[in-house]
């Protein structure tokens, strides 16, 4: 009986595939400076747009931000003016707004996102900003922030690197220490290619399993 070799080595060859550039189980997320996003990462502002601005269906270099309070609450304006890592144009929440989640929306998979902020309190705060991954509807990791006056608004740099790829941030902020906040200078990086040893096994296994496959063919004749 001949043995479908062809169908043998491609559904092995898949298998080999997958299990090589597959995310691995020990996936984390760790915090991140602003000093990580170096050569070939990407600088989101608003320099240019109007101010006011709406914020919620807004797409600048390909991100699209949507918010889950609806319009009105999140615009473009010159908020608490230069502090902690943001200058005017930055998103502020107006009144009843700093509640909900904003997300952002990427062009492309990334594995690092961060931003700067500012929550409109004089004191430090724990927990200030919290950052949700996904990787579609899968949720990758999360992690929350502390917000330091500087010099008078307290906030800080919120950046994020994970293991896995993701396309998407849900942002929020603590909205019971600050009636307001404010964001800009939002940073992403892509992902980054395997090490030359993954790509020497992978073609170490196509090699093989190629071999394999015509020994087996060779013997069904």
């Amino acid at each position: 009986m001949r043995v479908p070799s062809f169908r043998i080595s491609l559904t092995a060859l898949c298998l080999l595939m997958l299990h090589l550039t597959a995310p691995t189980a020990q996936a984390s997320v760790i915090g991140i400076g602003v000093g990580a996003f170096g050569p070939g990462s990407t600088l989101t502002d608003f320099t240019g747009l109007a101010n006011l601005t709406e914020v919620n269906g807004l797409t600048v270099n390909g991100i699209l931000f949507s918010y889950s309070l609806g319009n009105g609450r999140l615009v473009l304006d010159g908020g608490p003016g230069t502090t902690n890592n943001i200058q005017p144009l930055n998103i502020v929440s107006g009144p009843g707004g700093n509640s909900g989640v904003l997300t952002l929306t990427f062009p492309s998979f990334v594995s690092s996102f961060g931003y700067g902020f500012a929550i409109l309190t004089t004191f430090s705060v724990a927990n200030a900003t919290t950052i949700d991954l996904f990787s579609g509807t899968t949720n990758v990791g999360s992690l929350s922030y502390s917000g330091a006056p500087d010099p008078v608004f307290a906030g800080g740099f919120a950046g994020i690197q994970s293991t896995i790829p993701f396309n998407s941030a849900r942002v929020t902020f603590n909205s019971t220490a600050a009636l307001s906040f404010a964001m800009v200078n939002i940073r992403t990086a892509g992902v980054q290619v395997p090490e030359p040893s993954t790509f020497a096994l992978l073609v170490t296994g196509i090699g093989l399993l190629w071999s394999c496959g015509r020994k087996i063919k060779g013997c069904s004749r």
